[in-house]
């Protein structure tokens, strides 16, 4: 059995982190540009530490965070249909994704606001439709999700098709939360003075999942990377639903702003999160979902409005733009 779970541990999947750092009003900044990229976005959670409660600035933003649809027994050909195109597609910022479905095993579909129809199908589905395309790089191989306009789409689909969600919004106080200490201008980190962008990347991983940092016999454990601080209160946001880029990019502005009054706060966190089964990660890029299904990124966003962006993706994925 030792041997077996050896041979495991090196078959453990690879994974990409991309990592870049800039600032928030620099002309040339692309924050924006890799946010409306990532189209499809199950989870987005926000971190401030020192910060006990909602914060003014975002009040307004975490209240109109918007709905979505789910349309039931929905053919595809819809999507193609003139009336959709022209009530929908034309008018632009239109997402829709298959719901419920598993990408390596599946047929899926992603309608990106572009007006592009992606599909990823099995063999005799994309020999039965007559396309042309090319083989999926991934191995192996209903109900769709939608946002857009709501009254139109409500009008549009039979009221026993279509239902409108809201995201689900929750707040939390971490109290006496151990925090990297980070300088905007040490990606890679500094020993004995600052921790590196992976490093805060794993950290905030164990922060969002509620991995216990106290020592236990049978619970897993994560530490803080060193060195680190000790923030009294830290304020955590988790929206979970299908939120589009228009809406993250709006939220990111918000934290930005956080700042333009002193605060205790030397950095605060943006995590977005893709869904696992989308066929597409940045842009067209294929995605996969393989052992674990990741896509998604991270917003630090210092007091002078530095910033570092991690991209991250799962085995087989191309590399983040």
């Amino acid at each position: 059995m030792s041997s077996l779970l050896l041979r495991r541990l090196h078959q453990t999947p690879r994974h990409l982190l991309v990592c870049e750092k800039s600032h928030a009003r620099h002309a040339h900044s692309r924050h924006a540009a890799h946010v409306r990229d990532h189209a499809y976005n199950c989870r987005v959670s926000f971190l401030i530490p020192e910060c006990g409660m909602l914060p003014e600035v975002l009040k307004s933003t975490i209240a109109d965070v918007g709905e979505y649809y789910v349309v039931r027994n929905l053919p595809l050909h819809e999507l193609v249909a003139h009336e959709f195109i022209d009530n929908f597609v034309k008018k632009g910022s239109c997402y829709a994704l298959t719901y419920n479905t598993r990408i390596d095993q599946d047929n899926t579909a992603a309608l990106l606001p572009s007006g592009k129809l992606i599909l990823s199908v099995d063999k005799d589905t994309y020999e039965e439709l007559g396309l042309q395309g090319r083989p999926s790089q991934y191995s192996g191989k209903k109900v769709m999700r939608y946002s857009a306009e709501g009254s139109t789409l409500m009008s549009y689909f039979p009221q026993n098709q279509i239902r409108s969600l809201k995201p689900k919004i929750t707040f939390s106080t971490l109290r006496d939360l151990q925090c990297p200490v980070l300088q905007s201008n040490e990606l890679q980190g500094k020993p004995e003075e600052s921790c590196s962008a992976e490093e805060l990347f794993e950290w905030l991983g164990a922060v969002l999942n509620q991995v216990n940092n106290k020592s236990s016999n049978f619970v897993s454990t994560y530490c803080c990377p060193q060195p680190s601080t000790t923030a009294e209160q830290a304020f955590l946001c988790t929206i979970t639903g299908f939120i589009i880029p228009e809406t993250i990019i709006q939220l990111l502005e918000k934290l930005c702003c956080y700042f333009d009054e002193p605060k205790l706060a030397h950095w605060l966190t943006l995590t977005v999160h893709g869904f696992a089964d989308s066929p597409v990660s940045w842009r067209e890029s294929e995605h996969g979902f393989h052992k674990g299904g990741e896509n998604l990124y991270n917003f630090v966003v210092f007091r002078n409005l530095d910033y570092w962006l991690q991209m991250a993706v799962g085995t087989n994925d191309d590399c983040p733009p």
